[in-house]
């Protein structure tokens, strides 16, 4: 008790600065008090409240601003640097996405819905939503591992009509626009590799694997720049960058 009494006590103390070759030195850890205060951020979900925001408030077009578009479902809107050479983050948008488990192997009925609800139709002369789809309603359980996999593509027998039974190669890869970015904007089409395996308990189980290696973030970034630069053209102080 004595020992954190007398820790206390030296904590409540000013601290002693002395100075040692020029250079000035204390024994306590000082913590700088900010000249500005700084309000806290408002949280959205889209880029048309970020922009209604903006247009509603007459200071900015006075002081120079920085949206930064972190990353394909972030986006920021920054002051310029103050008197204590900090910035002040005054709006965070967050897009709010449907979740589609990538990269994990699903059962038959939960695939088939998630890429009917959260995969979207548009560009249909190079979107494989159609295919991936029939391929998943229509494939035999059991017979994936019948034909084989070779590790680059399978073999299995899909139902064609109201009898009969044809092998077919597994799409794969597949290309497909899921909801991944604000949905103000495009959704980027990028390939997927489609597998299928058979389980023996849940029956045929399909996964989507992530193929372009990210590039889909730099085609949603570039998109969101490019619907900002638009929506914000009238404020010449205000820069987007991402």
């Amino acid at each position: 008790m004595i020992k954190q009494a007398i820790d206390r006590i030296l904590e409540l103390a000013f601290p002693n600065i002395n100075t040692i070759n020029g250079r000035n030195f204390s024994d306590k850890k000082l913590v700088q008090i900010d000249a500005e205060l700084r309000a806290s951020s408002i949280s959205m979900n889209t880029l048309t409240g970020l922009i209604d925001y903006i247009k509603g408030q007459k200071d900015f077009k006075e002081i120079p601003y920085i949206v930064q578009i972190v990353s394909p479902i972030e986006v920021r809107l920054i002051s310029s640097l103050d008197a204590d050479r900090k910035r002040e983050v005054l709006v965070e948008v967050t897009a709010e996405i449907p979740d589609f488990s990538y990269g994990r192997f699903i059962e038959n009925e939960a695939f088939i819905i998630g890429v009917q609800s959260k995969f979207l139709d548009e560009n249909a002369e190079k979107n494989d939503k159609p295919i991936v789809l029939q391929f998943a309603g229509n494939v035999k359980a059991g017979t994936v591992a019948e034909y084989g996999d070779t590790g680059v593509g399978q073999k299995a027998t899909i139902k064609k009509g109201a009898v009969s039974m044809v092998e077919a190669e597994v799409p794969s890869p597949c290309f497909l626009m899921p909801y991944r970015t604000f949905t103000e904007i495009p959704q980027p089409m990028s390939s997927f590799i489609f597998r299928v395996k058979d389980n023996e308990r849940l029956g045929v189980e399909f996964a989507l694997f992530e193929a372009d290696g990210g590039a889909w973030k730099n085609e949603a970034k570039a998109n969101i720049k490019e619907y900002l630069v638009e929506a914000l053209k009238e404020f010449n102080n205000i820069t987007v960058i991402s």
